[in-house]
């Protein structure tokens, strides 16, 4: 069964597939989240309450609508486009993060976020 979550940002709503990682394992448990969005070029991330530590298949390169979780920050990260890191136009996280989903649709909808927005991730019916 795929676990499925939506992701509400500001006025922004998306939803979005788990894989079957430790790391979306941990952040499935916590749910739902609510917190304050920050944005990083093409990347909105914001500060949840679970503690990782980097997983053997952590990378900085991810791909479009990819989700990571940035152990350094404690961090859920939705990539959509191109970072002050990104050389070219792939996302690329400020350092390694754990991927472990993707969103379904047009990740663009997430240019539309600002920092500070409220956001809310819960379980998807």
């Amino acid at each position: 069964m795929v676990k499925r979550i939506r992701i509400t940002a500001g006025k922004v709503s998306a939803l979005a597939d788990l894989d079957a990682s430790p790391t979306a394992e941990a952040i499935w448990s916590a749910l739902p989240i609510q917190a304050s969005a920050s944005r990083w070029g093409d990347e909105v991330y914001f500060e949840i309450p679970v503690r990782l530590e980097e997983a053997p298949g952590a990378r900085q390169v991810m791909k479009v609508g990819e989700l990571g979780y940035w152990p350094i920050g404690s961090a859920f990260c939705v990539f959509f486009g191109p970072t002050p890191a990104s050389e070219g136009e792939e996302p690329r996280a400020y350092s390694n993060v754990n991927p472990f989903g993707l969103v379904q649709g047009d990740p663009g909808v997430f240019s539309a976020v600002r920092s500070g927005a409220r956001v809310v991730v819960g379980r998807a019916e």
